[in-house]
Protein backbone atom coordinates (compact mmCIF):
# COMPACT_ATOMS: atom_id res chain seq x y z
CA UNK A 1 0.00 0.00 0.00
CA UNK A 2 1.92 2.91 -1.17
CA UNK A 3 0.52 5.40 2.13
CA UNK A 4 1.12 3.09 4.24
CA UNK A 5 5.00 2.40 2.87
CA UNK A 6 4.79 6.77 2.68
CA UNK A 7 3.76 6.81 6.31
CA UNK A 8 6.39 4.63 7.61
CA UNK A 9 9.14 6.65 5.74
CA UNK A 10 7.71 10.36 7.30
CA UNK A 11 7.59 8.19 10.73
CA UNK A 12 11.54 7.10 10.22
CA UNK A 13 12.32 10.42 9.44
CA UNK A 14 11.06 12.26 12.35
CA UNK A 15 12.22 9.52 14.67
CA UNK A 16 15.63 10.61 13.34
CA UNK A 17 17.64 11.79 16.59
CA UNK A 18 18.13 14.92 14.82
CA UNK A 19 14.30 15.56 14.65
CA UNK A 20 14.07 15.95 18.21
CA UNK A 21 10.46 14.78 18.33
CA UNK A 22 8.94 12.39 20.72
CA UNK A 23 8.05 9.18 20.88
CA UNK A 24 4.65 10.33 21.72
CA UNK A 25 4.32 12.76 19.02
CA UNK A 26 5.44 10.62 16.46
CA UNK A 27 2.98 8.26 18.01
CA UNK A 28 0.25 10.92 17.44
CA UNK A 29 1.24 11.80 13.65
CA UNK A 30 1.54 7.77 12.94
CA UNK A 31 -2.70 7.64 14.20
CA UNK A 32 -3.36 10.62 12.78
CA UNK A 33 -2.46 9.16 9.44
CA UNK A 34 -4.05 6.11 9.74
CA UNK A 35 -7.19 7.25 10.87
CA UNK A 36 -7.08 9.37 7.42
CA UNK A 37 -6.54 6.07 5.20
CA UNK A 38 -9.10 4.04 7.35
CA UNK A 39 -11.59 6.99 6.73
CA UNK A 40 -10.47 6.49 2.60
CA UNK A 41 -10.78 2.92 2.68
CA UNK A 42 -14.86 3.15 4.73
CA UNK A 43 -15.63 5.87 2.31
CA UNK A 44 -15.14 3.35 -0.77
CA UNK A 45 -17.02 0.44 1.38
CA UNK A 46 -20.14 2.70 2.21
CA UNK A 47 -20.32 3.81 -1.82
CA UNK A 48 -20.12 0.36 -2.61
CA UNK A 49 -22.79 -0.62 -0.03
CA UNK A 50 -24.95 2.07 -1.28
CA UNK A 51 -24.44 1.34 -4.76
CA UNK A 52 -25.65 -2.54 -3.78
CA UNK A 53 -28.16 -1.47 -1.27
CA UNK A 54 -31.62 -2.30 -0.81
CA UNK A 55 -32.47 -0.07 -4.00
CA UNK A 56 -34.84 -2.58 -6.38
CA UNK A 57 -34.72 -2.23 -10.12
CA UNK A 58 -38.51 -3.16 -9.26
CA UNK A 59 -38.52 1.02 -9.61
CA UNK A 60 -38.35 1.06 -13.34
CA UNK A 61 -40.52 -1.58 -13.77
CA UNK A 62 -43.41 0.43 -11.65
CA UNK A 63 -41.88 3.44 -14.18
CA UNK A 64 -42.62 1.02 -17.38
CA UNK A 65 -45.80 0.13 -16.14
CA UNK A 66 -47.22 3.83 -15.01
CA UNK A 67 -46.44 5.36 -18.34
CA UNK A 68 -46.15 3.02 -20.79
CA UNK A 69 -49.71 3.23 -21.87
CA UNK A 70 -49.39 6.72 -23.53
CA UNK A 71 -45.90 6.20 -24.59
CA UNK A 72 -44.01 7.89 -21.78
CA UNK A 73 -45.63 11.19 -22.89
CA UNK A 74 -47.00 13.71 -20.30
CA UNK A 75 -44.43 12.29 -17.53
CA UNK A 76 -45.76 13.68 -13.99
CA UNK A 77 -42.57 14.65 -11.76
CA UNK A 78 -44.61 14.99 -9.03
CA UNK A 79 -45.68 11.43 -9.50
CA UNK A 80 -44.37 9.70 -6.40
CA UNK A 81 -43.49 6.77 -8.26
CA UNK A 82 -41.22 9.53 -10.33
CA UNK A 83 -39.99 11.34 -7.31
CA UNK A 84 -38.91 7.62 -6.06
CA UNK A 85 -37.10 6.90 -9.40
CA UNK A 86 -35.43 10.29 -9.59
CA UNK A 87 -34.06 9.79 -5.70
CA UNK A 88 -32.78 6.29 -6.67
CA UNK A 89 -30.64 7.63 -9.66
CA UNK A 90 -29.65 10.73 -8.56
CA UNK A 91 -28.20 8.73 -5.54
CA UNK A 92 -26.77 5.84 -7.21
CA UNK A 93 -25.43 8.21 -9.73
CA UNK A 94 -27.72 7.16 -13.26
CA UNK A 95 -29.73 8.09 -15.84
CA UNK A 96 -32.40 6.27 -18.32
CA UNK A 97 -33.48 6.57 -21.65
CA UNK A 98 -36.31 5.22 -22.86
CA UNK A 99 -37.01 4.59 -27.02
CA UNK A 100 -39.49 2.91 -29.36
CA UNK A 101 -37.08 1.14 -31.60
CA UNK A 102 -39.62 0.83 -34.62
CA UNK A 103 -39.71 4.51 -34.77
CA UNK A 104 -35.96 4.88 -33.64
CA UNK A 105 -36.98 7.77 -31.27
CA UNK A 106 -36.31 8.92 -27.56
CA UNK A 107 -39.51 9.19 -25.74
CA UNK A 108 -38.23 10.15 -22.16
CA UNK A 109 -34.75 10.71 -20.87
CA UNK A 110 -33.98 11.53 -17.29
CA UNK A 111 -32.40 14.92 -15.95
CA UNK A 112 -29.28 12.64 -14.94
CA UNK A 113 -27.96 12.95 -18.60
CA UNK A 114 -26.80 16.62 -18.38
CA UNK A 115 -24.99 15.80 -15.13
CA UNK A 116 -23.18 12.55 -16.26
CA UNK A 117 -22.35 13.37 -20.12
CA UNK A 118 -23.54 16.85 -21.23
CA UNK A 119 -26.48 16.62 -22.99
CA UNK A 120 -29.97 18.26 -22.82
CA UNK A 121 -32.34 15.83 -22.28
CA UNK A 122 -35.12 17.30 -24.71
CA UNK A 123 -31.50 17.22 -27.22
CA UNK A 124 -30.76 13.51 -27.30
CA UNK A 125 -29.90 11.52 -30.53
CA UNK A 126 -27.73 7.96 -30.99
CA UNK A 127 -24.79 10.36 -32.17
CA UNK A 128 -24.01 11.96 -28.78
CA UNK A 129 -23.20 8.69 -27.39
CA UNK A 130 -20.80 8.10 -30.23
CA UNK A 131 -18.73 11.24 -29.74
CA UNK A 132 -19.02 10.95 -25.30
CA UNK A 133 -17.48 7.38 -25.92
CA UNK A 134 -14.02 6.93 -25.34
CA UNK A 135 -11.77 6.25 -28.79
CA UNK A 136 -10.80 2.56 -27.77
CA UNK A 137 -14.13 1.55 -26.84
CA UNK A 138 -15.72 2.97 -30.44
CA UNK A 139 -15.42 -0.43 -32.03
CA UNK A 140 -16.80 -2.33 -29.80
CA UNK A 141 -19.76 0.14 -29.31
CA UNK A 142 -20.22 0.14 -32.57
CA UNK A 143 -20.96 -3.66 -32.66
CA UNK A 144 -23.29 -3.18 -29.67
CA UNK A 145 -25.22 -0.72 -31.41
CA UNK A 146 -25.61 -3.38 -34.59
CA UNK A 147 -27.05 -5.68 -31.54
CA UNK A 148 -29.83 -3.64 -30.79
CA UNK A 149 -31.79 -4.00 -34.01
CA UNK A 150 -30.49 -8.13 -33.92
CA UNK A 151 -32.51 -7.91 -30.56
CA UNK A 152 -35.30 -5.95 -31.72
CA UNK A 153 -35.88 -8.65 -34.36
CA UNK A 154 -35.83 -11.06 -31.60
CA UNK A 155 -37.93 -10.00 -29.31
CA UNK A 156 -40.29 -8.52 -32.24
CA UNK A 157 -40.93 -12.12 -34.00
CA UNK A 158 -42.11 -13.48 -30.01
CA UNK A 159 -44.17 -10.74 -29.55
CA UNK A 160 -43.53 -11.75 -25.62
CA UNK A 161 -40.68 -11.65 -23.45
CA UNK A 162 -37.79 -9.86 -23.13
CA UNK A 163 -34.01 -9.77 -23.40
CA UNK A 164 -30.92 -8.06 -22.03
CA UNK A 165 -27.68 -6.53 -23.32
CA UNK A 166 -25.08 -5.32 -20.57
CA UNK A 167 -22.28 -3.83 -20.75
CA UNK A 168 -19.28 -1.77 -19.15
CA UNK A 169 -17.59 1.32 -21.64
CA UNK A 170 -15.98 4.40 -21.01
CA UNK A 171 -17.51 7.94 -21.75
CA UNK A 172 -16.66 11.64 -20.99
CA UNK A 173 -18.46 13.24 -18.63
CA UNK A 174 -18.90 17.73 -19.41
CA UNK A 175 -15.01 17.85 -17.71
CA UNK A 176 -13.60 16.16 -20.55
CA UNK A 177 -12.62 13.10 -18.05
CA UNK A 178 -13.90 9.60 -19.04
CA UNK A 179 -15.14 7.33 -16.16
CA UNK A 180 -16.28 3.55 -15.96
CA UNK A 181 -20.34 3.06 -17.12
CA UNK A 182 -22.46 0.24 -17.33
CA UNK A 183 -25.43 0.59 -19.51
CA UNK A 184 -28.10 -1.98 -19.14
CA UNK A 185 -30.34 -2.30 -21.86
CA UNK A 186 -33.80 -3.92 -21.79
CA UNK A 187 -35.87 -4.92 -24.35
CA UNK A 188 -39.28 -5.58 -24.29
CA UNK A 189 -42.52 -5.52 -26.45
CA UNK A 190 -45.75 -4.53 -25.95
CA UNK A 191 -48.82 -4.19 -27.81
CA UNK A 192 -49.86 -0.85 -26.42
CA UNK A 193 -49.85 1.78 -27.05
CA UNK A 194 -48.51 1.07 -30.21
CA UNK A 195 -47.43 -2.64 -31.49
CA UNK A 196 -43.33 -2.20 -31.09
CA UNK A 197 -40.08 -3.07 -28.91
CA UNK A 198 -39.12 -0.54 -26.77
CA UNK A 199 -35.93 -0.13 -25.03
CA UNK A 200 -35.59 1.27 -21.56
CA UNK A 201 -31.24 2.09 -20.79
CA UNK A 202 -30.38 2.12 -17.43
CA UNK A 203 -26.68 3.85 -17.57
CA UNK A 204 -24.44 3.85 -14.47
CA UNK A 205 -21.52 5.57 -13.23
CA UNK A 206 -19.28 2.39 -12.05
CA UNK A 207 -16.50 4.01 -10.96
CA UNK A 208 -16.36 2.78 -7.58
CA UNK A 209 -15.96 -0.38 -8.54
CA UNK A 210 -12.90 -1.98 -9.57
CA UNK A 211 -12.52 -2.88 -13.19
CA UNK A 212 -11.72 -6.33 -14.69
CA UNK A 213 -7.62 -5.95 -15.75
CA UNK A 214 -8.77 -8.32 -18.54
CA UNK A 215 -11.55 -8.12 -20.61
CA UNK A 216 -15.09 -5.93 -19.97
CA UNK A 217 -18.46 -6.56 -18.44
CA UNK A 218 -20.66 -8.63 -21.25
CA UNK A 219 -24.10 -10.03 -21.17
CA UNK A 220 -26.33 -11.00 -23.65
CA UNK A 221 -29.74 -12.80 -22.56
CA UNK A 222 -32.62 -13.65 -21.20
CA UNK A 223 -31.40 -14.08 -17.49
CA UNK A 224 -33.26 -10.82 -15.98
CA UNK A 225 -31.26 -11.51 -13.00
CA UNK A 226 -28.80 -9.46 -14.32
CA UNK A 227 -30.97 -6.64 -14.70
CA UNK A 228 -30.05 -5.15 -11.39
CA UNK A 229 -28.31 -2.55 -9.71
CA UNK A 230 -24.45 -2.72 -9.98
CA UNK A 231 -22.21 -5.21 -7.99
CA UNK A 232 -18.73 -6.72 -8.50
CA UNK A 233 -20.06 -10.02 -9.13
CA UNK A 234 -22.42 -8.63 -11.95
CA UNK A 235 -19.44 -6.18 -13.36
CA UNK A 236 -17.31 -9.60 -13.62
CA UNK A 237 -19.62 -11.34 -16.21
CA UNK A 238 -17.70 -11.71 -19.61
CA UNK A 239 -15.19 -12.55 -21.37
CA UNK A 240 -11.54 -12.08 -20.26
CA UNK A 241 -9.69 -11.80 -23.31
CA UNK A 242 -6.86 -9.51 -23.80
CA UNK A 243 -6.45 -6.54 -26.21
CA UNK A 244 -4.39 -8.70 -28.29
CA UNK A 245 -6.39 -11.54 -28.11
CA UNK A 246 -9.52 -9.75 -29.18
CA UNK A 247 -7.03 -8.69 -31.54
CA UNK A 248 -6.30 -11.87 -32.90
CA UNK A 249 -9.91 -13.29 -32.80
CA UNK A 250 -11.13 -10.25 -34.74
CA UNK A 251 -8.54 -10.80 -38.01
CA UNK A 252 -9.15 -14.58 -37.17
CA UNK A 253 -12.54 -13.68 -38.20
CA UNK A 254 -11.92 -11.91 -41.12
CA UNK A 255 -10.60 -15.13 -42.53
CA UNK A 256 -6.18 -14.29 -42.12
CA UNK A 257 -4.09 -16.91 -41.25
CA UNK A 258 -1.94 -17.14 -38.33
CA UNK A 259 1.46 -15.86 -40.91
CA UNK A 260 -0.94 -13.30 -41.90
CA UNK A 261 -1.80 -12.34 -38.41
CA UNK A 262 2.10 -12.36 -37.41
CA UNK A 263 2.78 -10.57 -40.51
CA UNK A 264 0.19 -7.73 -39.88
CA UNK A 265 1.08 -7.68 -35.92
CA UNK A 266 4.92 -7.95 -36.19
CA UNK A 267 4.73 -11.35 -34.23
CA UNK A 268 6.40 -14.74 -34.97
CA UNK A 269 3.68 -17.57 -35.89
CA UNK A 270 4.72 -19.51 -32.47
CA UNK A 271 2.98 -16.68 -30.59
CA UNK A 272 0.05 -16.22 -32.55
CA UNK A 273 -0.57 -20.34 -32.17
CA UNK A 274 0.26 -19.05 -28.47
CA UNK A 275 -2.47 -16.89 -28.25
CA UNK A 276 -4.98 -19.13 -30.49
CA UNK A 277 -4.35 -21.91 -27.67
CA UNK A 278 -4.93 -19.69 -24.89
CA UNK A 279 -8.09 -18.20 -25.89
CA UNK A 280 -9.61 -21.90 -26.99
CA UNK A 281 -8.21 -23.02 -23.22
CA UNK A 282 -10.04 -19.84 -21.70
CA UNK A 283 -13.08 -20.75 -23.26
CA UNK A 284 -12.96 -24.49 -23.35
CA UNK A 285 -13.30 -24.69 -26.98
CA UNK A 286 -11.81 -26.92 -29.29
CA UNK A 287 -12.70 -25.46 -32.46
CA UNK A 288 -12.00 -21.43 -33.20
CA UNK A 289 -14.84 -21.41 -35.75
CA UNK A 290 -17.36 -22.16 -33.07
CA UNK A 291 -16.02 -19.62 -30.45
CA UNK A 292 -16.14 -17.04 -33.24
CA UNK A 293 -19.64 -17.68 -34.06
CA UNK A 294 -20.41 -17.61 -30.40
CA UNK A 295 -19.21 -14.15 -30.08
CA UNK A 296 -20.67 -13.01 -32.85
CA UNK A 297 -24.51 -14.13 -31.55
CA UNK A 298 -22.99 -12.26 -28.31
CA UNK A 299 -22.14 -8.63 -30.12
CA UNK A 300 -18.45 -9.14 -29.26
CA UNK A 301 -17.26 -9.44 -32.94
Amino acid sequence: MEEFDSCILIITNLTDQSSGISIQGTILIFQYFLLGLLREQFYQVYIKQVMASAYSYSIFFDFIESYLPAGFSNINPDDPIMQRLDQVMYENDQFITVANLAEIKFLYVSEGIRQMIGVEPTQLNPSHFVEVTHPDDLSRFGLLRAQTFIVEKEVLETKTGSALVSFTIRLRNPAGVYFNCLCQAYFFFSPIPHSAVYLLQVISNVDSFEMRKRGFHHYKGKDLSHFRFPDQALLDIGPAFSSRELEILKLIESGMSSKEIADKLFLSVHTVNTHRRNILDQCGKDNISNLIYELQEQGLL
